[in-house]
């Protein structure tokens, strides 16, 4: 997936990155060093465990994320939809 443009300004855009992951439904943040993110998102019904990770790219103003799940190699869509929230959500506040 593309990375995440953090806007004009980048600080603020890790910011509303930020608290946009931990509005995800299901959605633990187990770390947040402020240039490095790892959050952890259980599904619904059986409760598995997803790891989202995202890197702030202050160099280019963009975030790299990783959304993957820890078992198995479908997910039906689940990681990518949930990356394009994120996408979403930091494009409302432009």
């Amino acid at each position: 997936m593309e990375p995440l443009p953090l806007g004009p300004d980048p600080s603020a855009g890790w910011g509303r990155l930020v608290a946009a992951v931990r509005s995800l439904p299901r959605t633990t943040v187990v770390e947040d060093d402020g240039t490095y993110l790892h959050a952890e998102s259980r599904s619904a019904f059986f409760g598995f465990v997803d790891d989202l990770e995202i890197r702030n790219d202050a160099l280019t103003g963009r975030a790299q994320v990783r959304s993957a799940a820890r078992l198995g190699y479908f997910d039906l869509g689940v990681n990518r939809a949930r990356v394009e929230a994120l996408r979403g959500a930091l494009a409302q506040e432009d």
